[in-house]
This record gives structure tokens, C-alpha cells and sequence, in this order.
């Protein structure tokens, strides 16, 4: 009986913690508090018919919330090699001839070189149990916790024939659209920036307290194998087809080739589309795609003979600072931007960068008239390095912020005590402050409403049919055409007031925090807003809260709530949320079962690009309309959602016979014409 209690105690030990990890860290409850309670309650009568089973951590002497990584040490169970690398075709090259010479005629498998952290994730019996960085490919540090956050990732694999152990590996990293939402909410704070996501993907990683990990919007794709049991590979692309197949988030962009061609024409395509890709990389790892040829050719001492990294060159610039100039941002913050000699970097012609502010230009040392290093990665902003000093001829001259706004001349200040950012008070009616409030409601981090970009924003402001964003839902096609922006050369409605006409009506239905975000708070980005649509459930709720009961919501803090009650105090800004409210906008929190469920016990995989959602908003409509998102095709899925350019998804639901359909027949299903 001991042996039993043991094992039921062992059992019931982890079922609470994971259950606590949910509540707890994730925010995502999966059992009801009275099923909590009876797991806990079983556990604790066992404990005291056991006395000699009471482990000192045990979840019955604790409250639970207390998660924290302590990152100890712990050993890869197979060594993790790193990569060696070439930079040019020559180089690659001579890599073919080593491997053709011990293998001829080889396919090889080509993926994309994601830019973040190494990790390792060890299942054992088909449960993640650990979690280590790559630290010195022998060592690694324990940061399980911090990963199981990560949304996508299994805790538990799935499938039929799941092995007995298996260490995958895989890269952790931040896609760049949360990368550059996360450093404008820092920056907007007045916090350090992160100077690249992949540096943002380590240090969210590195959190002590899980609930900061989770807050950051990390993914992982996975992209080898370390020791196994109870499973084995034919080939890389093997692997990834099985992998893919337990629930693990596998890359879509990978592509066995049979030629040299083929390798290097794949590593041009991304060369010239890798700011297409959601995630950084900085180059195209290749593979020998059999096992046992892989085996035959065998590692060094610290990488595989079998494989390489193709490295692009790093995308930093020179070129001259013609002038400092000031942009004034939606809340007011005048940010210093360089204005270049015209230079091409990462794909594209840039005149201006970012310099944050006038401390940031002093840590710099940028001088008008220096020489700049500057660099642009993906969507982010581009940004001066630091001027090349051996440039310099004694012509140069610093920088002086102005001291009045350039847009409305009001007198520029600092809003706090010790802020280094300075500020246009003239937050009504300034007209920068105006153009880019409205511009960012229609953003995809707002309201994501099609058409209202920068220029229609202009228009809107310039042609006098708005005089601030309270009248954005009063719109009407008799006042849009007075406007040329939103009509034909003949004078006619054209295809900007129909399509904008309509977005607003679908942007009235949006979620809570997404109203709240659209409303340019100071310091309230995404995160805030939805820790208060799930802790108030109104505006209304919102507007009445006081200082203290805000900063008691988790992730506020004080300032954040200042801010918020300083923001509901203005009547201007009390008059938005009024006419929005008249017009129809939403501002109560919406759960799902208020929406239908046209989608219920429906199974969906989604691959390629779509058209009227993102990757997060495809998997939140099915989710929210009573279907389920899952990442891997098998015979239970019961449909796979194929967009532009799909990845090998396409192929197993082909192999599987799983119905497909494009997004007009899903747009069907979830309007109930099913």
C-alpha cells in the first residue's frame, strides 16, 4: 500500500503544481477552484495517513504562488555542438566538397537561421520535465519554468507512438512585431530599450519570476534532436515530420535539395526576403538531410561535419548626418531623429533614424556632419550606432534640443520630476499629437482599421471633417467626400469611404483592451490594458477606479495608475469615450459564450499568410468561436486552413486526406453557413 500511496501522491503532486503554474503564472486555469480543492484535499489526507511521504515542498504546505527560476545547473544528457560557419559561396563550397567526398551524391536540407537562444527541452514519457539553455554545450542552465510560459510549446507531447525520452533542441526567440511593441512601451515609460530581439529573447528568458516571461510574447521552433528512446529518424526531414507530429512547433520554412543550385538558390531567396520572415535571422543553416549519412561523417570536437551555417553579412551602414532633427509623438514625447544622406540597408533606402532622446545622443557622442554607423533589422526603426570618428574634420556641432514644439510652438517641458524625455503639454489640440493619435487607433496594435493610415489621417485633419478622435465613429459617406482622399476624380464615392466606412463598423466590436490601447494613455500598451478589461470588465469601471485600487491590479503599478486617473480626469477625454460609446462602440468586456459558437468541436490548422487575420488573431477567432487551433495535422483534424505561400502542412493534410479549404470557405464557417 505504501508503494500505491507513493505513487498516488507523486501523481496528485504534480497535477497541482502544474494546476498552480496555470493559475498562478500562465493565467490560464484549466480545472475549476472546487476541482483544485479536491486534488489538494486527497493530497493532504494522504500526507497524513503518510506521515514518512510529507515532502518538505510539498504543495500542501505552501499557498502556491511562489514560482521562481533559480536557473541551477544541470547536464545536457547528449552533448549540444554548435554550428561552424561560411560567408560566401566559396567557402560553401569547399563545405560541399569535404562532404561529397565522404558521401557522394547527398540531399541536403536547408532552413532558416533563427536569431536567438539555444535551448534544450527534455520529455520523458512524453512530459516535459526539463528545460536548459545551451551554456557551454556540456552544461546548461535551468530555466524550465520560464519556458513551459511560452505559448505554443507542449508541456505534453501528443500523437500515437510518443517516446519514452527525448531531448529536442530549438531556438527561443521574440518575433519582431512584439519586439518593436515592447520597446515602444518601454520607451514611452522612459525605460532602457532592448537592443535587439534577440537580446530581449534572452533576457525575458532570464526572469526569476516566470509571470515577466510570460508577459513577453516569446515563441520556440525546433529544429533538431539530442538523445531518444522509443524513437528514431530516417532523415532531418523525417524528424521534423515526426516532431511535428507529437505537437512541436516545427518550422514551415525548411526544403530538402538535391543540388548545389538548389542550396544556394534558397539561400539567395532569403537573402532577398528575410525581413519577410516574422523572426530575425542571420543566415541559412544546411543539413545533410540522411541520418546515416550524417553519422558517417561524423563532428569535430565542437560541431557536426554534417552541417553549416551560411551567415549573411551583418547589415550595419555608414553614411553622413546632415541634421538632428525632432518628431512630436502621440502622447507628446518629442523624440530627436537623424536625417541621413539617402542609404541602402536591409532591403530598403532609409534617410531617417531614431537617437530616443538628447541623453541618448550625448552617451552616443553624434555630432551633426559625423560619419554614422547605422543598422536596421526587419520592421524596427532604423538606428544610429555611433558616429566613425576618424571621419571627423572639425566642421561638426552639437545637437541643442529645441524648447518649443515645432508643429504648435507650446513651450516643450518634462511631464516628471527626472524624466529625460521632453514633452508638448498642448496634448488637444496639437497637431502632431492629433495626426498621430488617429494614426495609431487604425494600427494593427489599436483597433486595426483598414484604410485610417498616416495619409488618411492627414486627410481627416487637413479637410476639417474631424476635429479629434471622438468624431472617428460619427463618420458618414456625405462627410468623407468632401475630402479628396476618399473620393474619385469625378467626384464620386470611392473605395477608401466604402472600405473605411466598414472597418469602423467591425473596429466597434473589438475586444476591451483593445479600446483601452486605442486611447493613447501614457504607459498603457497592451499588456496594461488587458490586465484592466479582465479586472474591471467596463470602461465605466475603469473611469471611476481611484489610484489604489488600480495599482492593485498585477502589472500596474503605481505610475501606470496615476496615469490612468490623471487621463479619465480631463473632459476632453471623457467626451471620446461618450461619442465613441453613442456611436456604438463597445466598452464592456465581451467572454466567449457571448459569441457563437459557430465553430464548436471543429479541430483547425492554420498555414500561409492570410488576408484578414494574423497569425495570434486566427487562432483567437477560432478559439473564441468554439473551435481549436492546434500546430500539427493529423486524421483528427477537421480542416486545414491554407493561405499564401503554405508550408509542408499542406502536404501531410494531402497525405492524410483532412479537408482543406481557403479563407472564403472559413469565413463561411464562421459566419454558420456551414
Amino acid at each position: 500500500m505504501s508503494n500505491q500511496a507513493r505513487h498516488r501522491i507523486t501523481e496528485l503532486t504534480n497535477e497541482i503544481r502544474d494546476h498552480q503554474f496555470k493559475y498562478y503564472v500562465l493565467d490560464t486555469p484549466t480545472i475549476t477552484d472546487a476541482q483544485f480543492d479536491a486534488l489538494l484535499k486527497e493530497l493532504q489526507a494522504l500526507e497524513a495517513k503518510h506521515p514518512e511521504l510529507l515532502e518538505p515542498d510539498s504543495p500542501s504546505l505552501g499557498v502556491g504562488g511562489g514560482f521562481a527560476t533559480t536557473f541551477e545547473q544541470h547536464d545536457h544528457i547528449e552533448k549540444m555542438m554548435s554550428l561552424d560557419n561560411v560567408f560566401d559561396i566559396e567557402e560553401l563550397g569547399a563545405w560541399f566538397d569535404r562532404v561529397e567526398k565522404e558521401s557522394p551524391n547527398p540531399k541536403y536540407l536547408c532552413e532558416l537561421k533563427v536569431d536567438g537562444l539555444a535551448i534544450n527541452l527534455l520529455y520523458e514519457n512524453g512530459q516535459l520535465t526539463r528545460a536548459l539553455t545551451r551554456g557551454n554545450g556540456v552544461t546548461g542552465e535551468d530555466v524550465t519554468l520560464n519556458v513551459k510560459t511560452i505559448k505554443g510549446l507542449p508541456h505534453t507531447l501528443s500523437g500515437k507512438k510518443v517516446p519514452s525520452l527525448i531531448e529536442i533542441r530549438g531556438e527561443v526567440f521574440l518575433p519582431v512585431a512584439a519586439f518593436n511593441q515592447l520597446n515602444e512601451e518601454l520607451e514611452e515609460a522612459g525605460k532602457q530599450l532592448f537592443a535587439n530581439p534577440r537580446n530581449c529573447a534572452a533576457g525575458s528568458l532570464r526572469q526569476k519570476d516566470p509571470r515577466i516571461t510570460a508577459s513577453r510574447a516569446l515563441s520556440v521552433v525546433v529544429h533538431g534532436v539530442g538523445t531518444s528512446e522509443g524513437i528514431s529518424f530516417s532523415s532531418q526531414s523525417d524528424a521534423y515530420t515526426q516532431l511535428n507530429s507529437l505537437g512541436m512547433p516545427t518550422s514551415e520554412r525548411f526544403k530538402v535539395c538535391g543540388t548545389r543550385a538548389e542550396v544556394e538558390g534558397f539561400i539567395a531567396h532569403y537573402n532577398e526576403h528575410r525581413h519577410d520572415v516574422e523572426h530575425e535571422i542571420d543566415g541559412v543553416v544546411i543539413k545533410v538531410d540522411d541520418v546515416a549519412e550524417q553519422k558517417k561523417l561524423g563532428f569535430t570536437s565542437r560541431a557536426p561535419k554534417w552541417a553549416i551555417a551560411y551567415k549573411y553579412p551583418p547589415e550595419e551602414v555608414t553614411t553622413k548626418l546632415l541634421d538632428i532633427k525632432v518628431s512630436v509623438g502621440r502622447t507628446g514625447r518629442v523624440t530627436p531623429f537623424a536625417f541621413m544622406e539617402p542609404v541602402k540597408v536591409a532591403g530598403s533606402t532609409v534617410t531617417n533614424a531614431t537617437l530616443h532622446n538628447q541623453e541618448e545622443i550625448e552617451r552616443k557622442g553624434v555630432l551633426i556632419g559625423d560619419t554614422v554607423i547605422i543598422r536596421k533589422a526587419g520592421d524596427v526603426i532604423p538606428e544610429v550606432l555611433g558616429p566613425v570618428l576618424s571621419q571627423r574634420t572639425g566642421k561638426e556641432r552639437a545637437f541643442i534640443m529645441p524648447t518649443n514644439c515645432p508643429e504648435c510652438a507650446s513651450e516643450l517641458r518634462a511631464i516628471t520630476e527626472g524624466d529625460v524625455d521632453i514633452r508638448c503639454p498642448n496634448t488637444r489640440s496639437c497637431p502632431a499629437q492629433l495626426r498621430e493619435r488617429i494614426y495609431y487607433i487604425g494600427s494593427r496594435a489599436a483597433l486595426d482599421i483598414d484604410v485610417l493610415g498616416l495619409e488618411a489621417a492627414i486627410a481627416l485633419l487637413t479637410d476639417q471633417i474631424i476635429t479629434d478622435e471622438s468624431d472617428l465613429f460619427d463618420l458618414t459617406t456625405e462627410s468623407l467626400i468632401r475630402s479628396e482622399f476618399f473620393t474619385k476624380k469625378d467626384g464620386s464615392t470611392g473605395k477608401n469611404t466604402e472600405k473605411l466606412l466598414a472597418a469602423l463598423e467591425v473596429a466597434k466590436t473589438r475586444p476591451l483592451w483593445r479600446i483601452i490601447v486605442a486611447l493613447s494613455i501614457r504607459h498603457v500598451g497592451p499588456t496594461a490594458a488587458q490586465s484592466l478589461a479582465n479586472n474591471f470588465g467596463s470602461m465605466d469601471a475603469i473611469a471611476k477606479a481611484d489610484v489604489g485600487e488600480l495599482s492593485d491590479i498585477d502589472g500596474l503599478g503605481e505610475t501606470i495608475a496615476q496615469s490612468i486617473v490623471e487621463w479619465f480626469a480631463i473632459d476632453w477625454h471623457r467626451n471620446i469615450i461618450a461619442k465613441w460609446q453613442k456611436a456604438g462602440v463597445i466598452m464592456q468586456a465581451q467572454t466567449v459564450a457571448q459569441l457563437p459558437q459557430t465553430l464548436a468541436d471543429l479541430t483547425f490548422v492554420v498555414t500561409g499568410g492570410l488576408e484578414s487575420f494574423t497569425r495570434d488573431s486566427i487562432a483567437a477567432t477560432i478559439t473564441a468561436h468554439g473551435g481549436k487551433a492546434v500546430a500539427s495535422v493529423s486524421k483528427k483534424t477537421d480542416y486545414v486552413l491554407v493561405g499564401s505561400d503554405p508550408g509542408s502542412k499542406l502536404a501531410k493534410a494531402q497525405e492524410l486526406g483532412v479537408t482543406i479549404i481557403d479563407e472564403a470557405r472559413f469565413l463561411e464557417l464562421l459566419a454558420g453557413r456551414g
